[in-house]
């Protein structure tokens, strides 16, 4: 019960100090005694379900908003543990880096195509637009009647509602990061 109520202490105080209420403030609009309060951001309190309700009214948030463990804020992602989504019979190598995510609009990959390998890419939903940057290599995107040529440490944004082709035309591997940023 000790870990609950210090999520619950933390909590408390990040939502009231993000407000920028007071803990008078906060007495008053949720009718809970300002001592009690501060006993509770303190976690020297263990709050019953009642007052943990008048709190979360009051603020107008989730009863859940108050009881959940905080999400780290940091997410280290080790390239060795991806399993990449191969093509082209293995020439064409994605690693999922940050995976489409509901709360947010975009995703990271990192890409690898061995020498003359080429991908067609579908059109993804309208206004998607893509942002790639060549680390190693030289790679050839085809926009319908354009092509266009992205050396080393070159980048490129597009709207990728529309199919395209990436060609590797170095003489080895090329190596590039791709973000797809999808809108509203």
């Amino acid at each position: 019960m000790d870990d609950l109520n210090f999520i619950i202490a933390n909590n408390l105080k990040k939502i009231r100090e993000k407000r920028k209420l007071s803990l008078d403030k906060l007495s008053e609009i949720t009718g809970v005694s300002k001592s009690l309060l501060s006993q509770i951001e303190r976690a020297e309190s263990n709050p019953t379900v009642t007052t943990l309700k008048k709190i979360t009214t009051g603020l107008k948030i989730s009863f859940t908003a108050l009881l959940e463990s905080p999400k780290p804020n940091v997410d280290v992602v080790r390239f060795n543990n991806i399993t990449p989504i191969i093509e082209d019979g293995g020439k064409y190598r994605v690693y999922p880096i940050f995976p489409f995510d509901e709360n947010r609009r975009f995703e990271i990959y990192i890409v690898e195509l061995d020498k003359d390998s080429s991908i067609r890419a579908i059109a993804h939903p309208d206004r998607t637009q893509e942002f790639i940057t060549v680390f190693e290599g030289e790679l050839k995107v085809s926009l319908g009647e354009e092509e266009l040529i992205i050396s080393k440490g070159d980048s490129i944004r597009f709207f990728a509602d529309k199919p395209h082709i990436y060609s590797n035309i170095y003489y080895s591997i090329t190596r590039l990061s791709m973000i797809l940023y999808y809108p509203i």
